[in-house]
């Protein structure tokens, strides 16, 4: 391990991911197989890494953090430190269930001033410190000496990790929130009360309807110079929504639903302002004015377009007159055909007789139903007029 000052000033700058790896070290067996190299670009493993499953942390240490971890559905972490020279490098590893906790606990790790950086599709970066997405695993990042130099290196960490990862969708609620007078880097993916307290504190427990199906984003909005707080949810289905606004409009004091005197015995100091767009319901907390929180909330678009596009026609009754001319016409037509239809029939017949009897009547498959009413013999020759 470190000992000299400069390592302790780097363990002062490491984030709850650090914090949390430290609490499993002593916990794992050191045959464990974890993802982080041990070596990679010049750089050495001064500690090993160490695999930590969930059921080997030791939660209750750092209070609503831990639920935190939980919500986004960690699975596993890695804690290695590196060396190459002078030079000091920190990595924390977080392995999410998905990708999409996986996204949720980057956005929760980010920190406003790390700025975009080009190592993934989703990584920040400040000037001793890197935060990168890959798949379901998060890569917290600490460079003791000048972070500029070390992209090439960052880069040859992740092409070692990668092949550990497992790829999914990411969540689109982002690209519900309004932009105008957004604060860059504010907006935070969440999945559960306990994060949702930390970035947006209304109230503790599930008031957003978590249990509910939803998920959350949250962000942070300059308005007339001031920050106020927002906060998104989309729920399964446009009725769920709009029973859980009914329910806060009953639980708080939105869009003034209970006097404008009332916030306070209604749980909450601040003004709060509301609106539903489909399955989606957005709240404003920190506006001063209505027409503040509308700067904000006019901007909310559900993302969803109803259209009604099949073919559609008109039946119109035909008059009586028309219908009973079309009665007699059809009776006409199908008496025509079996007059026309009968004699065809019959006349084929008797032209068939006249040239031979071998087709029609034959005498000798003539099967005639006799009576016997007279004392005449009957002679089924008779009938035909043949003769020998």
């Amino acid at each position: 391990m470190f000992v000299h000052s400069t390592q302790m000033k780097a363990f002062m700058r490491l984030t709850l991911g650090l914090v949390v790896a430290a609490l499993f070290l002593s916990a794992v067996p050191a045959h464990a197989q974890g993802i982080l190299p041990s070596s990679f670009s010049g750089w050495s493993g001064s500690v090993q890494p160490h695999l930590a499953p969930l059921q080997n942390l030791s939660f209750g240490t750092l209070g609503r953090e831990d639920a935190t971890i939980r919500e986004y559905g960690f699975v596993a972490g890695e804690w290695g430190g590196y060396t190459r020279g002078k030079d000091e490098l920190y990595v924390n590893l977080y392995k999410m269930k998905d990708p999409s906790g996986a996204y949720g606990m980057y956005s929760f790790l980010r920190t406003p001033d790390m700025l975009r950086a080009e190592f993934t599709e989703h990584s920040s970066s400040s000037r001793d410190r890197s935060l990168i997405l890959v798949g379901n695993l998060v890569l917290d990042v600490t460079v003791v000496r000048d972070s500029a130099k070390n992209k090439a290196d960052i880069k040859a960490l992740i092409a070692a990790v990668s092949p550990h990862a497992e790829s999914g969708l990411l969540p689109t609620l982002n690209e519900r929130l309004p932009t105008k007078g957004f604060i860059d880097r504010t907006d935070k993916y969440v999945l559960g009360p306990e994060t949702l307290y930390q970035v947006f504190p209304l109230a503790p427990g599930d008031w957003l309807g978590f249990s509910q199906g939803a998920e959350a984003e949250t962000a942070k909005y300059r308005v007339n110079g001031h920050e106020i707080d927002f906060v998104i949810a989309d729920f399964p289905t446009p009725q769920t929504a709009a029973k859980k606004l009914a329910e806060l409009q009953k639980q708080f004091n939105i869009n003034e639903s209970k006097g404008t005197s009332d916030s306070n015995a209604a749980g909450n100091a601040k003004p709060l302002y509301a609106k539903r767009a489909m399955t989606l319901v957005a709240i404003v907390s920190g506006a001063a004015t209505k027409k503040e929180a509308d700067a904000v909330l006019d901007q909310l678009e559900s993302g969803t377009q109803i259209t009604w596009n099949e073919p559609t026609f008109e039946f119109k009754e035909p008059g009586i007159g028309v219908m009973i001319v079309g009665a007699i016409t059809g009776t006409g037509v199908i008496c025509l055909f079996a007059i026309i239809a009968g004699l065809a029939f019959g006349g084929v017949r008797l032209v068939v007789k006249r040239a031979t009897n071998r087709v029609f009547d034959r005498p000798d498959q003539v099967q005639v139903l006799q009576l016997g009413l007279s004392s005449k013999p009957i002679n089924a020759e008779d009938f035909y007029g043949y003769r020998k």
